[in-house]
């Protein structure tokens, strides 16, 4: 079993920078696909990016060219760069990790109901 812990969170104006982290507590992420899932108020949850146990990755479209999903060099901390935010970006995030050794097609990749584990989340808020 692996706990997730995010951070990074904050507040920036359109058009900022910000780098979400989730550490696995020592855990290596790399026997997980891993993804960033994120929720508005008032909607569901929403898969971001996700990077599978083959390292390969997928965005859902509203991100891709701006958000970029990454594993340190030790593989025990995931990373979101995400660039060029707007405020409909506004949400909690949180990082996710699927059954050790599971890997996921594109399709599932951005599915919340494939990930096992779950982060508390972290707020991120654009201002316009």
């Amino acid at each position: 079993q692996v706990h997730l812990m995010e951070s990074g969170g904050d507040s920036v104006q359109s058009g900022g920078s910000l780098r979400l982290s989730c550490g696995g507590s020592g855990v290596p992420l790399s026997r997980y696909s891993m993804a960033w899932f994120r929720q508005a108020p008032g909607k569901e949850r929403e898969g971001v990016a996700a990077l599978d146990i083959d390292r390969s990755s997928s965005y859902t479209n509203s991100v891709k060219g701006r958000f970029t999903i990454s594993l340190d060099d030790a593989e025990k901390t995931l990373f979101l760069q995400m660039n060029t935010l707007q405020p409909e970006d506004t949400a909690i995030y949180y990082c996710a990790a699927a059954r050790p050794g599971q890997t996921l097609n594109s399709f599932q990749s951005l599915n919340a109901d494939w990930y096992n584990y779950w982060g508390q989340g972290t707020q991120v808020t654009v201002s316009s």
